[in-house]
């Protein structure tokens, strides 16, 4: 049957965000067969699609996933989605690549592959090939009647033409029409905070060498002087990034140490000398060694998809910090405790009733909400010593209330809490404080479900899930590798690097043309340096973007950021766009909803919760939580929202 081109879909974005949408599209035609019509898809980035800004290929191999090899996937692996055209998981991928490796691949490439196991972490460069030959096998299997065109360029408006479709307008001066675009932007540019602008001007005025937040891979390392001071600001996943490039990215090595432990650092002579600082004043607690996403030995006795659902049975929207965080609190617990008795049986002398008396004393039922967990401390305090007691807000802020005579003692306390969190990652899951992160771990897989689309009231995601939890778990379950905790330790050892201290405060002394930083609980003067890092991710919140498409749609009124109420009534703006579900589309400055225009990944932070994170492929005997691959659901639904109503 002869097909007349008939829909016309623009993709904002080509990295994986933007490829899911290609693929799902693919998959409906496909899944169409001859009843489909013809389909004109045009991606638009100006960095190669499939791999889009973050993944590309020809990045430092240093730079390295934050996620397992069995994690990461493009593929929806959901029977009841009409089936990929091609493709597979990453660690499929991976594992095809060591038994029949592809022409194209590059020696680094082929190096890396050879010796990557399932449950080790790739480089973001490997990761970001499977997704250039992710997209080459989508392309090559796409089906009859679909053409792609992809424009490396800016698209710098969407506008309503007068038939009804869009226009998107291009750098290039080209125009494209669609009936559908969708808005798959990723990490985009953001204008500096007010004290960042500071900084950045008053580096400027002094001469001296600021460098704002970044994705690592655009910045240009090499333009800190070897042996120079230079502090680093943020102590979480950019700063590994960091420490990797100005270490062993300088020629640096690691060895075994003399003692037989732990790591020893063999300096180039080329590397800086890092100063360190973070709210913390230590940076992210490493994973533990699992065999796979999340712990086999825990499963989840409170915070249950099945509570979440008791719950909205109720019709009324659930508060986090009154009814969501105590259910995962009690997971914790349990995890932790449980774990101990297994692990070190000595710590608790009577183990059945130590145990029967803490699960009577978790029920939900057994206690108001206001006193449950008077009733854990009552038989903690008849089992179990105080040094063997959970301090949950403590794993998050090792140091907190303490003081330190000099930096030197404070940087010795920081190794002593990276050695010793080394230590509990490898032993997994016999450590009771790694499994009580584990359940922290798994409990957010049930809340990203319960929190997306107004699951949880304004004010609570505001000022509990954003307000504390948020930066709370991310410091103790997105943490690296525990290789880097011990390198970073080897580091300090050296003398490369040392530590601020918790609660720094940065300045300018402008008299000395130097960058200050000191923290109140470190004696001595501050730490100085000629050049400050930024060790973050540009912000992501749409109000303050500095993309030129969503700048436009904004000042046009197809779209608007979400505004939130607070406990006391105030609007805030929050984060990300105000979007209608599902699919999501848009709602514009007057309240309607913007038809045909459609957003997917970082954009949706105020609807969805951990939008960043890639799709969880499914792993065989885990657990299956329905949030692992909700953004390729998503993707699915914007797909199908297209293709039917051209």
């Amino acid at each position: 049957m002869e097909k007349s081109e008939s829909i016309r879909a623009v993709i904002i974005g080509g990295g994986p965000r933007g490829t899911s949408v290609l693929e799902r599209l693919l998959a409906h035609c496909a899944a169409a067969g001859d009843s489909a019509r013809h389909l004109r898809i045009d991606v638009v980035d100006p960095y190669p699609a499939g791999p889009g800004h973050v993944w590309q290929p020809a990045q430092s191999r240093l730079f390295l996933m934050n996620t397992q090899s069995f994690y990461p996937t493009l593929i929806p692996q959901d029977a009841s989605l009409p089936a990929p055209v091609a493709g597979t998981t990453f660690d499929q991928w991976r594992d095809r690549q060591q038994r029949d490796p592809l022409p194209a691949l590059t020696p680094e490439e082929r190096a890396e592959l050879a010796v990557l196991e399932s449950d080790d972490f790739p480089s973001r460069a490997l990761y970001g090939r499977y997704l250039s030959c992710t997209l080459e096998e989508l392309l090559d299997k796409a089906p009859g009647g679909v053409s792609i065109g992809f424009h490396a360029t800016t698209a710098l408006s969407v506008r309503r033409a007068e038939n009804g479709m869009f226009d998107v307008g291009l750098a290039t001066g080209e125009t494209i029409q669609a009936n559908g675009v969708v808005l798959a932007l990723g990490h985009i540019p953001s204008r500096l905070n007010p004290e960042q602008r500071s900084l950045e001007t008053s580096a400027a005025q002094l001469g001296l060498q600021y460098f704002p937040p970044a994705v690592p891979a655009d910045v240009d390392w090499s333009r800190i002087p070897a042996g120079d001071p230079v502090l680093v600001r943020g102590m979480g996943l950019n700063f590994f990034d960091t420490m990797g490039q100005l270490t062993e990215g300088r020629g640096g090595k690691f060895v075994p140490s003399g003692s037989g432990s732990g790591l020893a650092y063999e300096p180039s002579g080329q590397e800086p000398r890092i100063i360190a600082a973070s709210r913390r004043g230590t940076p992210y607690r490493a994973k533990a060694a699992l065999r796979g996403y999340y712990a086999p030995s825990i499963t989840l006795r409170y915070l249950t998809e099945a509570a979440i659902q008791r719950l909205a049975r109720t019709g009324i929207r659930p508060s986090f910090d009154h009814d969501l965080w105590p259910l995962l609190h009690r997971d914790a617990l349990w995890a932790y405790y449980s774990t101990l008795v297994r692990s070190q049986p000595a710590a608790v002398p009577d183990t059945h009733a130590f145990l029967a008396a803490l699960e009577e004393a978790l029920q939900p039922h057994s206690h108001s909400a206001a006193n449950w967990e008077d009733g854990v401390e009552s038989v903690l305090a008849v089992h179990v010593g105080p040094r063997h007691r959970l301090d949950l807000p403590g794993l998050a802020a090792p140091l907190a209330g303490r003081t330190f005579r000099s930096r030197s003692e404070h940087d010795a306390a920081v190794v002593e809490f990276l050695l010793d969190d080394a230590r509990r990652s490898a032993l997994g899951e016999d450590d009771p404080v790694k499994m009580a992160i584990a359940a922290l771990h798994h409990g957010r897989a049930v809340l990203k479900t319960a929190v997306a689309d107004g699951g949880i009231t304004d004010e609570s995601w505001v000022a509990g899930l954003r307000g504390w939890f948020e930066s709370f778990v991310e410091g103790l379950a997105s943490g690296p590798p525990a290789l880097r905790s011990e390198q970073l330790a080897a580091l300090a050892r050296a003398g490369v690097v040392s530590f601020v201290g918790p609660d720094p405060k940065f300045g300018m002394d402008r008299k000395s043309k130097l960058f200050t930083a000191s923290s109140p609980w470190v004696a001595g003067p501050p730490a100085t340096a000629r050049i400050m890092v930024e060790a973050l991710a540009p912000g992501n919140r749409v109000s303050a973007n500095d993309s030129p498409v969503l700048e436009q749609l904004l000042a046009d009124g197809l779209v608007r950021p979400r505004l939130m109420m607070t406990a006391e009534g105030a609007p805030v703006e929050s984060t990300g766009l105000d979007v209608e579900p599902h699919p999501y589309r848009p709602i514009a400055a007057n309240g309607s909803v913007t038809e045909g225009l459609f957003v997917l990944g970082l954009q949706l932070s105020s609807t969805q919760w951990g939008t960043a994170i890639a799709a969880e492929a499914v792993q065989p005997g885990g657990p299956v939580y329905a949030s692992g691959q909700r953004t390729l659901r998503d993707a699915d639904e914007i797909a199908a929202a297209i293709i039917n109503r051209a």
